[in-house]
């Protein structure tokens, strides 16, 4: 199953590394993660999307708990919450495919952020399920280069 965990920690040097090895010792693969400062700027938020065995992932959120520069853990599956990710999507475009290109592009409330002579630049955000459709639709013209955020999440309320 898959796990959203989000991570309030001291915004110290090394602490990344450290939580990463906590997932890496216990033989788990992470899948997404992204880190960023909150609204104080001595404390970061992590947003660590992982696949394991609930059991699992229960020990690993007991032991981010008894760390010492985590402030806070919690495993948003078990909440309703909101997340979203950032992808940049190079598209091979010839001048007759570029207005279909776009068209796409609004359905999914993306934004054109470069044009060149033989591509577009696409900016889409939002749930991986709408990024996926997005990359669906635009890869019969040809992707050249595909630059994916790590998904991030908050609770809900």
């Amino acid at each position: 199953m898959e796990h959203v965990i989000s991570v309030l920690v001291e915004n110290r040097f090394g602490v990344l590394a450290h939580i990463a090895g906590l997932f890496s010792g216990r033989g788990f693969n992470i899948d997404s993660l992204a880190v960023g400062t909150t609204t104080d700027p001595t404390i970061s938020r992590m947003t660590i999307v992982t696949r394991g065995d609930d059991r699992i992932v229960q020990q690993i959120v007991k032991q981010l708990n008894r760390q010492v520069d985590v402030i806070e853990v919690q495993d948003l599956t078990e909440t309703s919450f909101v997340e979203r990710e950032l992808m940049l999507i190079k598209v091979t475009s010839k001048q007759k495919s570029r207005s279909e290109i776009i068209e796409i592009a609004n359905i999914f409330r993306a934004k054109i952020v470069d044009v060149q002579h033989e591509s577009v630049t696409v900016e889409a955000v939002g749930s991986s399920g709408k990024l996926q459709a997005l990359l669906d639709l635009l890869t019969p013209f040809g992707i050249k280069e595909i630059v994916r955020t790590g998904r991030i999440g908050m609770a809900r309320g």
